[in-house]
């Protein structure tokens, strides 16, 4: 049979937009073999191999205003702007538990994308089972360069995946996803121009080289990955998801309202996309299982 995929692009909070798509699909039960996410695609689009749909927007708007979460304090005292051990331990072992048993559970093969520092390239982690690697792994991948501590998993040392691969559509397809839903956090417009801050990346990141190489030409890549995606949505090979026009919110918000926003975007798109979703997928139109 045909290898169904969902590929989740990153985006910080944009990446609300993609928890209010998923939400939908999980709501309708379309289930995938296949996730691969990337920085905020990998720690949001965990939930739905976890089946738990309202769960981002539920801890990004109850933590909004948590320093330990998110804050100009947390990296002053952390190294992390959003808090390490806060959003990628405290938080989904206590305060709102990730379910870790149903994410086992669940046959879907799940992926988060990294970035390692000392290659410049993409390093692709197939996540498994509750461990305090696998919560770092969703850290590494998400984790913004200036505003992270660097993570170190297993010798490697990694910050954010969508640094070398923002897109990690041929990767899915390179493992034998042949029909795959894309969900994007920009509009079909948008060009990803050159990063202001690589005067600051330069100093910041001066050990790692080959991680600055893949920064400046990171636009470069990303434009090609679009091109990509364009020539395989024509082709009928996948399916994309993305919204209207630019999102109103930053990489960084604390705005409840604004995110419930960015979020009610994601799930209008869905809603109105179900339909084409289910048939590209080969589902019957009222699939509830």
């Amino acid at each position: 049979m045909m290898k169904k995929g969902l590929v989740l692009e990153g985006g910080a909070l944009r990446g609300l937009f993609t928890a209010g798509v998923i939400d939908v699909l999980m709501e309708h039960y379309i289930a995938f073999d296949g996730i691969v996410g990337v920085s905020a695609g990998a720690a949001f689009g965990c939930n739905y191999k976890s089946k738990q749909p309202g769960r981002v927007i539920r801890y990004n708007t109850r933590f909004a205003h948590e320093w330990r979460y998110c804050s100009l304090r947390s990296l002053i005292t952390t190294g992390d702007l959003f808090g390490g051990e806060f959003c990628y331990h405290l938080m989904p072992e206590q305060l709102d538990p990730f379910d870790w048993d149903t994410f086992e559970k669940n046959p879907t093969e799940f992926y988060a994308v990294a970035t390692d520092l000392n290659t410049g390239e993409a390093v692709y982690k197939k996540i498994e089972q509750r461990s305090r690697e696998s919560r770092e792994w969703f850290r590494a991948s998400a984790s913004m360069p200036l505003v992270s501590r660097v993570v170190k998993i297993q010798g490697r040392e990694m910050l954010d995946g969508g640094i070398a691969d923002s897109i990690p559509l041929q990767f899915f397809q390179s493992k034998g996803y042949e029909r795959n839903v894309v969900v994007l956090t920009q509009p079909e417009d948008y060009i990803k121009k050159p990063n202001k801050l690589m005067p600051l990346m330069r100093i910041g990141l001066h050990k790692y080289p080959k991680f600055l190489q893949a920064m400046e030409r990171r636009h470069i890549m990303y434009q090609a990955q679009l091109d990509w995606v364009r020539q395989e949505e024509k082709k009928g090979n996948i399916l994309v998801i993305r919204p209207q026009q630019k999102l109103p919110i930053e990489h960084v918000s604390h705005d409840e309202k604004q995110m419930q926003y960015v979020y009610q975007q994601g799930r209008a798109i869905a809603e109105n996309k179900i339909s084409e979703i289910k048939a590209f997928l080969g589902l019957c139109a009222n699939t509830n299982a």
